[in-house]
């Protein structure tokens, strides 16, 4: 009998826990949720209205600017395109040679730019984190600015953690299209010499993959200055967001005018119409001039 009882008493103890730690779980997965949606309602009503459409503008200029480059691209050579084709032509003009020093130098000298922006944007994410971790001291420097918005330390950290996110986002591309121009300068050294290629087709070939792979390496450059060019834009809202709107259509304008409408286009373009062979206007890479790089 008393050990029926135990069993009895063992079993009346296991039920009643149960519904407790099944409470306990709810309990935690309830307040878990009500400080998510604290949170959520907290972050919406830190922003004014103005502050969204800003943001909103903002992504809607970036990403929306990429993917018309893209399609303009397509049926008016942009300064990418263009000097993507010189990519492809000097490539065809190293399978020609045996000695390949220049090739490489220029390579070498390609690569040293995002190298140079990579390091830079390593020290302006340090200050921002720096920036962040005592957003109380940075907050009394930018109400120190002339014309800047007085806004409380949520909405600092927001704006601070948006230029974190633009640099973050550079840094990656830059060290990506590192890595891409060492890839061309290993197909450079690669290259079999210009005696050792079975026939012309397989020449033009290699040339034009190597073309290819320098190509990407610049669009992949091209996505982090451009970024540089929209954090510009993102640092106007410091004073106001409708500095940020004015600002973020500054910045498009300019990236628009360079990429379709320079000076420097010109003479590009000009200077491939001299001896410009029958096929190289056909040619997917060099009428596209945007491979598969990030939309941004």
């Amino acid at each position: 009998m008393s050990r029926v009882h135990a069993g009895r008493s063992s079993f009346i103890r296991r039920t009643a826990e149960q519904p407790r730690c099944a409470g306990v779980r709810c309990a935690a997965a309830g307040y878990s949720a009500g400080v998510e949606q604290r949170f959520v309602l907290g972050l919406w009503t830190a922003l004014p209205l103005a502050d969204w459409l800003a943001v909103l503008l903002f992504f809607v200029g970036w990403i929306g600017y990429a993917s018309f480059a893209r399609r303009r691209a397509q049926r008016r050579q942009s300064i990418l395109a263009t000097t993507n084709e010189w990519r492809r032509r000097w490539m065809l003009q190293a399978t020609l040679r045996d000695n390949r020093i220049v090739d490489t130098a220029v390579s070498q000298s390609l690569s040293a730019s995002p190298s140079f922006f990579a390091s830079t944007t390593i020290l302006i994410i340090g200050g921002l984190l720096a920036a962040l971790v005592s957003s109380e001291k940075a907050g009394e420097l930018v109400r120190e600015l002339p014309f800047a918005a007085r806004t409380s330390l949520l909405v600092l950290d927001i704006k601070l953690s948006l230029l974190l996110g633009i640099f973050v986002f550079a840094f990656f591309r830059f060290t990506w299209s590192m890595r891409q121009y060492s890839f061309g300068a290993i197909m450079v050294g690669a290259a079999p010499s210009a005696g050792s290629f079975g026939d012309e087709f397989e020449r033009m070939a290699f040339g034009e993959r190597a073309g290819r792979v320098m190509g990407l390496a610049a669009e992949t450059f091209n996505d982090g200055l451009r970024a540089y060019y929209m954090a510009f834009a993102a640092v106007s809202w410091l004073f106001s967001p409708w500095a940020m709107m004015a600002g973020t259509l500054f910045v498009v304008w300019v990236l628009y005018r360079r990429e379709f409408h320079s000076e420097v286009l010109v003479a590009l373009r000009a200077g491939l119409e001299v001896g410009r062979p029958a096929s190289s206007g056909d040619h997917p890479a060099a009428s596209r001039g945007h491979g598969p790089a990030s939309p941004l």
